[in-house]
């Protein structure tokens, strides 16, 4: 049985990360209070930010820019969406 988390982002019981995806206090923050569902989302968003602003991870100003968004996505405002961005209906 997957072990459950009540996701902050997500306001709902759902199924809590099996590891801690990211390094840190901000990895750890992520890590007790996530989802799977919202952590798949924001990966979803990042490759969007990565491929829109045409991001390095290798470079430490684009690691920080998005390590800024995914506190703000987790844990603030939300994140930017790309220029343009219209979210799907389904």
């Amino acid at each position: 049985m997957s072990k459950k988390v009540h996701c902050q982002l997500l306001d709902k019981e759902l199924d809590a990360l099996t590891f801690q995806t990211y390094p840190g206090e901000l990895g750890k923050r992520i890590f007790e209070n996530i989802s799977q569902q919202a952590w798949q989302q924001w990966m979803q968003l990042q490759t969007m930010l990565i491929n829109e602003h045409r991001l390095s991870p290798l470079d430490p100003d684009h690691r920080a820019y998005l390590e800024t968004e995914m506190e703000k996505y987790f844990f603030g405002d939300g994140a930017e969406k790309p220029e343009g961005y219209v979210p799907r209906t389904e």
